[in-house]
């Protein structure tokens, strides 16, 4: 079967997907962190840049934030404020029109990919397939005509043997908020890279996770374990212009974090909280600053 098939049921079966079983993924008892447990800080900085956003367009009336790859909802509280609308892969929808803030935080990431190999200057489509009792690569045909385009307008050219990744279900989303955006902006926290970056990932970027550790067989465990695959911002902002989506800022989230703290000089983050919670923020923020700060990427974009 194709790998994107096989990622979509590992993540998105209904009852042995990984994001649809009951267990625990986040935190030190799970299997990874994500800035949304960096918890309230990371709330209250989002808010305080949807904040500025929504200033930018004149504080309309009917303002929304629509939370693509919304989980556990753990933004609702810092949302709340403008309207929150949850969406997930299978649960909720996009409004069919709507005027606010498109905001998504390791959504594109988790999404299934195509995987190709590249043979004598052309891409090949890699395969999962069933050996020796386990899930194992396999060699296909060439890539249908929809791969091959995102790998030549994205990705640019590869040398012999070099393995990509193509997010066509990342193109049919960017399709599908440019449709539902009437006015606004989309906000996309992610780790990744640029056309010009993506050379450097020679053997592709999937990865798989369990317990806070990184494994390169995402064959192995389907289900008991995350599978992602690094954004390619590039394909998001050419293909989000081409519908409309105008792209104002691409940076790391530690320059957006410090831009949104500098007006008061991180007070808000801090306000209400007793002593011990205090030091609890201050450290929240410094693993947002400085540590994932630094690895993921904000790509904001304009509509209207």
């Amino acid at each position: 079967m194709p790998f994107s098939r096989f990622m979509e049921l590992a993540l998105y079966h209904p009852e042995h997907g990984y994001y649809r079983r009951e267990h625990e993924r986040f935190g030190r008892g799970g299997d990874f962190f994500t800035a949304e447990q960096i918890q309230p800080v990371f709330g209250i900085m989002m808010a305080a840049v949807v904040r500025r956003l929504r200033e930018e367009m004149g504080s309309p009336a009917e303002f929304s934030v629509v939370e693509l790859g919304a989980g556990r909802e753990e933004m609702r509280e810092a949302f709340a404020e403008f309207g929150y609308i949850p969406v997930d892969v299978g649960r909720g929808a996009l409004p069919e029109r709507f005027t606010g803030v498109l905001f998504t935080n390791e959504f594109f990431d988790a999404l299934p990919v195509e995987v190709a190999v590249c043979r004598g200057g052309e891409f090949r489509q890699m395969l999962v397939g069933w050996s020796g009792g386990r899930f194992a690569w396999v060699e296909g045909a060439q890539v249908k005509p929809e791969v091959a385009e995102y790998i030549g307008r994205y990705l640019g050219p590869r040398e012999e043997g070099d393995i990509v990744e193509a997010n066509l279900a990342a193109l049919a989303w960017m399709d599908r908020i440019a449709a539902a955006l009437e006015r606004g902006y989309v906000l996309t926290i992610d780790y990744g890279y640029t056309r010009r970056e993506s050379a450097r990932f020679s053997r592709g970027t999937l990865m798989s996770y369990r317990r806070h550790t990184a494994f390169e067989d995402v064959l192995e465990s389907p289900g008991a374990r995350d599978i992602t695959a690094h954004v390619c911002f590039t394909a998001l902002e050419e293909h989000g212009r081409e519908r409309g989506l105008e792209p104002l800022r691409f940076e790391t989230l530690s320059r957006v974090l410090l831009r949104a703290g500098e007006p008061d000089e991180f007070a808000a983050a801090l306000a209400g909280a007793d002593e011990n919670e205090i030091e609890k923020r201050r450290l929240q923020l410094k693993t947002l600053l400085f540590g994932m700060g630094e690895t993921f990427r904000v790509l904001v974009q304009r509509k209207g």
